[in-house]
């Protein structure tokens, strides 16, 4: 509940649906093949993801032609799973990879989809509004290097702090 509330903070006081000035959303975007499940790889780490590891997104249709989204990560300190429900709608064309979603109300933030795999959508760079929100998310838990390397060259390109990234743990903890 109060990584909810602190993701709802974040997003009424960003409120905003504008972009980086060296974010293009990609074009060609094909809504149906980029739905289903994606592991964050990277990110710029925020409150409400803080501590979080085995952190997913999974992204399905509405009925009123949005998108349904849901972050679900696990707290090692608590013990817990943690999830967020929201959605989002197109700014734009829906051929292009520009988004707002929100996870409450009329509050809105950006999800700029600024590169992607478009041969097989299996990683997506993301921006939210500003370069303070930044994320890898791919379709396994692990990406190629290469990914990474191209992942890290483009977003610092672009104006993002990259020694700030955070790999994200997606090892499932064994039983003792």
């Amino acid at each position: 509940m109060r990584t909810l509330l602190l993701l709802l903070s974040f997003l009424g006081l960003s409120g905003c649906t504008g972009m980086p000035d060296r974010v293009e959303p990609v074009k060609g975007f094909e809504l149906n093949r980029y739905l289903g499940s994606w592991y964050e790889i990277a990110r710029l780490d925020h409150s409400f993801e803080a501590g979080l590891s085995q952190v997913t997104a999974n992204y399905s249709m509405r009925e009123d032609g949005g998108v349904s989204v849901l972050n679900r990560g696990f707290s090692a300190d608590e013990n817990t799973w943690r999830e967020a429900e929201g959605k989002a709608y197109f700014v734009e064309e829906p051929d292009t990879g520009y988004l707002k979603v929100s996870f409450f109300g009329p509050f809105y933030g950006s999800y700029v989809i600024f590169e992607l795999d478009k041969q097989n959508y299996q990683y997506a760079f993301v921006s939210g509004p500003d370069t303070d929100y930044l994320w890898l998310l791919a379709r396994t838990p692990q990406v190629e290097p290469e990914v990474i390397d191209k992942f890290e060259q483009m977003a610092k390109d672009r104006g993002f702090n990259t020694d700030q990234l955070i790999y994200v743990d997606q090892q499932v903890a064994s039983a003792p």
